[in-house]
């Protein structure tokens, strides 16, 4: 019979080399928990990507923990003070990648899942666990693809838990309410390639967007609101020339990302960016990659009722909070879904030696077992 203590199971779940987009098992171990529990699972494959839909219960409303059982690659495993892939106990810590980002906050809610379907059996609503092996990948099939499977068939998510590491310095000192919607430019600007001794035989297009590079980067695209900052434009690569230093360029490459509130649009920014590039001439063509909405969950029942658990179990509330990137919750919470984020101290995860504190885990499964409680007993 599998050990369904936190520790355990964070145990089982490190130990599976889970690179993304690779599973290697780490679903079919939550499916094998999850059925003794009560749920029936639904495995959704699309392309290379494993994701589990798996729901205890029929009626609304529906509580649901979404997650990812991928990590990101270990680096030099000879730089590690311990092995990635085996999890290993040090100092109070639990050592191996995907400690923290996100194996810790799976089995914490693995944990608080069957200890709250044992004391509470007839529990109202269901509860349901939407997992993907492609958050740290290209997130192209998975959670996007299974909310896309639900909707079709109008199954609705309620209250939604996203298990990421939000925590700063103590474990649930941070709680994200929301994200800030991303969206990036891949700009070409063109020109004519040519001597330097010849500029006049040639047209230079670092000169020519200069300017209007300027501009983007000082305009002020709006004064955000209580949750989120102001919207931040950020030039992230910029390319031109042939290596040689006497040609002049004949074309320049720029990618910039915007990171916006909810106080503006994908297709505002657009907009406006279209209109500072046209209004000095330039001759360019521009490829947008929208990588998602800002979404914000202020105030509800989820908030409450996380807001009160934390409490409860650690004796402080939480910061609510937007900052950082974007997650899968951006996916969920376009359905009408309250979503909120709510995982491990986020300061390893990516890192050699992530780690996580074990009393951290078992706080976590605490918080969400009355978490469920609060919102399903």
């Amino acid at each position: 019979m599998t050990d369904t203590s936190v520790i355990a199971l964070a145990k089982d779940l490190i130990n599976r080399k889970s690179v993304t987009p690779e599973d290697a098992g780490c679903q079919t171990l939550m499916q094998d928990i999850l059925t003794a529990a009560g749920f029936e699972n639904e495995t959704l494959i699309f392309e290379d990507t494993t994701n589990l839909w798996s729901r205890r219960g029929i009626q609304g409303p529906v509580f649901c923990f979404a997650g990812h059982t991928d990590v990101v690659p270990s680096g030099p495993e000879n730089a590690w003070q311990t092995p990635p892939f085996v999890a290993t106990e040090k100092d109070g810590y639990l050592h191996g990648r995907g400690a923290a980002d996100m194996k810790g906050s799976l089995a914490a809610m693995l944990a608080a899942t069957t200890r709250f379907v044992t004391d509470y059996p007839t529990h109202r609503g269901s509860i349901a666990f939407l997992i993907t092996s492609d958050e740290e990948g290209p997130f192209i099939n998975g959670t996007t693809r299974v909310i896309d499977t639900l909707e079709a068939r109008n199954e609705k998510i309620d209250w939604c838990i996203v298990g990421e590491p939000s925590s700063t310095t103590d474990i649930a000192d941070v709680v994200k309410n929301g994200r800030r919607g991303s969206l990036t430019g891949d700009l070409i600007v063109k020109g004519i390639q040519g001597h330097v001794a010849y500029p006049h035989l040639a047209k230079n297009p670092v000169h020519e967007a200069a300017a209007a590079l300027n501009e983007l980067a000082q305009t002020h695209w709006d004064d955000g609101n209580d949750f989120f900052p102001p919207t931040s434009f950020q030039i992230s690569n910029l390319h031109a020339g042939t290596g040689a230093g006497n040609v002049i360029p004949g074309e320049l490459n720029v990618c910039f990302n915007f990171r916006f509130s909810t106080e503006v649009t994908d297709q505002a920014l657009i907009a406006r960016v279209t209109k500072i590039l046209d209004s000095h001439g330039l001759d360019y063509s521009i490829d947008w990659t929208f990588n998602g909405q800002p979404f914000l969950t202020d105030s509800g029942e989820l908030v409450t009722a996380v807001q009160s658990a934390i409490e409860s179990v650690t004796g402080s509330p939480a910061e609510l909070s937007t900052a950082g990137g974007t997650s899968d919750g951006r996916f969920i919470a376009p359905t009408g879904a309250q979503v909120v984020e709510l995982g491990p101290v986020n300061a390893t995860i990516h890192k050699i030696d992530e780690c996580v504190r074990m009393s951290d885990l078992e706080a976590l499964e605490e918080i969400y077992y009355q978490t469920m409680v609060a919102l399903l007993s």
